[in-house]
């Protein structure tokens, strides 16, 4: 690809040493994607006629059918990387014509769209992972928001909380490493190709039209910042090792409850293993993994900071180690989220020990001394009378529930018998009812009790009926019959309350093998706001996943809602036109206003 210039061989160590088609295979699909938008691009600037083109478009068609189910025979190739073999394989079908398609663009840039698809490609799909996962706390969260256990302050025992609450505080840490990487998405959104090698192309390129095709918001603005940037590398690598950082934290606590020491949790024999001497052990290896793994994202990030600190400007072959980290770290995070999610949803907790843990000990402390705050006492010297009582307690070798109103008096004579329900860990909890305490949680986690999600059955018809109805009524569904509805009873998940009212319904429309429509979501007025609406999309979402289908789609006038679960705008156009065959039924049809969203599923 650029040996004109040299006169001798290279040798076969420095080609073995030069060549990163053993990592950058994996961009196959994206150096397709990106030759197929720069075809278009020429043709429009007249490089290439509209046969040239078609012809072009076609035979990497080919190349990319030829490899979707087998990437690895990509590597029998000694090409140098994987833009250097789609062009050889190109060339292999079209002959010169395919020597042209590498005109006005450079490898500098060519490299930075495939990395930058690749990116959000698997963005996209690690915000699935965390959604799925942060969905799967809040409901496990909500089940055990009742188990009361100790928490940890310098690893010993502080104040009463829940296992739900714990599992919430989990939950909240994924949500964190969600939004962070919707940030990055935004700001790696300007596409490269056209940049060319370090001065831009020289070519009558329409490169803001160029990244739209790509799916990009825009091109880039700098082709010398371009083509010497890896921020957006540097930034996910950061997402990565924070979020492997707080699985590596939520395992540690893990461990310890897990410990025959603490006797909180049992692990499940499916993330555990055995020990090849000693019969008796169960070991957390699950959990003991994704620790360490998590010095292996640390590493990756470590090394591009150190490979880009003192580069110059412009492109240096070190910035070939890139992909490398990202894709080491990539795989370790996906493993990591998945064996976590396993470690969750198949957990067993023991109530008796956590609840053991709390009683026998000074957990209840803190309660002792706002109680004697209720009394008028200030809280500095209600600390010190509280002190005074543990130190009592330890020398009676009790604890604070089972001294006298007689010891109490005798650091406080206001005491009276309200201070042993005081003293009780549930009352503790309840009390701590102030957004984002404890309390706050176990109440909030009644919305989710109270109303379960379910799959449907024959007696909810009517119920799902009427949902459907109102919301068409109004306009934003399309409106189904009983017998539509009992025809596809099995896809429906639905949100009951105490009463077995239908309160939230939705169901899925499959269309081909690939395709499924989300449909007929709607939630009653007054129960809006609850997270109903979410829980039943991701419900569906996920219920698709295990039937194999590879896109959801929604056609809604709410698409702020619908951006909430991870959908993204596309054309109707885009659409299969079989979909559009139900829009006879919408009293809108005249004056379509509906949004078309897809939602990628892994």
């Amino acid at each position: 690809m650029w040996g004109g210039r040299f006169s001798g061989d290279t040798s076969e160590l420095f080609k073995k040493f030069n060549a990163s088609l053993p990592i950058d295979y994996q961009l196959v699909n994206q150096d397709i994607e990106g030759s197929v938008a720069w075809a278009n691009a020429l043709l429009e600037a007249k490089i290439l006629s509209t046969n040239e083109c078609a012809n072009i478009i076609s035979a990497l068609e080919d190349i990319a059918a030829q490899v979707e189910h087998d990437k690895l025979q990509i590597l029998a190739s000694d090409a140098e990387d994987i833009h250097s073999w789609v062009e050889l394989e190109l060339i292999k079908r079209v002959g010169d014509l395919g020597k042209k398609l590498h005109t006005g663009r450079s490898r500098n840039d060519q490299v930075l769209t495939d990395l930058k698809l690749w990116c959000r490609k698997t963005i996209a799909k690690v915000k699935h992972a965390l959604r799925d996962i942060t969905m799967l706390l809040n409901e496990q969260a909500a089940l055990h928001s009742d188990a009361i256990m100790p928490s940890y302050t310098h690893l010993q025992r502080a104040q009463p909380i829940t296992f739900g609450f714990w599992l919430d505080a989990a939950r909240q840490m994924f949500v964190r490493d969600f939004r962070r990487l919707e940030l990055l998405s935004s700001l790696s959104d300007e596409c490269p190709l056209g940049a060319s090698a370090i001065a831009g192309t020289a070519f009558d390129i329409d490169r803001d039209k160029l990244a739209i095709s790509l799916g990009f918001s825009k091109a880039s603005e700098n082709a010398l910042d371009c083509v010497s940037d890896r921020d957006f590398v540097i930034d996910l690598l950061y997402c990565c090792s924070t979020s492997v950082l707080h699985l590596s934290r939520l395992s540690e606590d893990l461990i310890f409850f897990n410990s025959q020491e603490a006797g909180f949790v049992i692990l499940d024999d499916s993330v555990t293993s055995g020990s090849s001497l000693m019969p008796q052990k169960k070991n957390p290896d699950s959990l003991e993994l994704i620790r360490g793994k998590s010095a292996q994202t640390y590493a990756n990030l470590s090394q591009m900071l150190m490979a880009i600190k003192s580069l110059p400007l412009g492109y240096n072959k070190d910035l070939q180690q890139d992909k490398a980290a990202l894709f080491d770290s990539m795989n370790a995070w996906f493993d990591s989220l998945a064996m976590f999610r396993q470690v969750i949803s198949t957990i067993t907790i023991n109530r008796e020990s956590m609840f053991n843990a709390v009683e026998n000990s000074f957990s209840n402390a803190t309660e002792l001394a706002d109680y004697l705050v209720s009394l008028g006492v200030p809280f500095r010297d209600a600390h010190h009378q509280t002190g005074s009582l543990v130190k009592l307690a330890e020398a009676k070798k009790c604890y604070l529930k089972q001294l006298s109103l007689i010891d109490f008096k005798a650091v406080n004579e206001l005491v009276d018998e309200n201070v042993y329900a005081w003293l009780n860990c549930e009352k503790a909890i309840e009390r701590r009812q102030v957004r984002g305490g404890v309390g706050y949680h176990s109440l909030s986690a009644k919305n989710i009790l109270d109303a379960p999600l379910q799959d449907a059955t024959l007696n909810d018809v009517d119920g799902i009926y009427d949902l459907v109805k109102y919301w068409s009524e109004a306009g934003e569904n399309l409106p189904r019959s009983k017998e539509d509805i009992l025809n596809q009873l099995a896809s429906f998940k639905l949100i009951k309350d105490k009463q077995g009212a239908v309160v939230a319904c939705g169901c899925l429309h499959i269309y081909d093998a690939n395709l499924v429509e989300i449909r007929s979501v709607g939630v009653r007025p007054e129960r809006q706001g609850k997270g109903f609406g979410k829980r039943i999309v991701f419900a569906l979402l996920a219920q698709a996943n295990r039937l194999g289908l590879s896109q959801a789609f929604v056609l809604t006038r709410q698409p702020e809602f619908f951006a909430g679960c991870d959908f993204r705008k596309t054309s109707i156009d885009n659409l299969p036109k079989k979909i559009l065959k139900d829009c006879q039924f919408c009293p809108r049809k005249e004056h379509c206003d509906e949004i078309a969203m897809i939602y990628a599923l892994q």
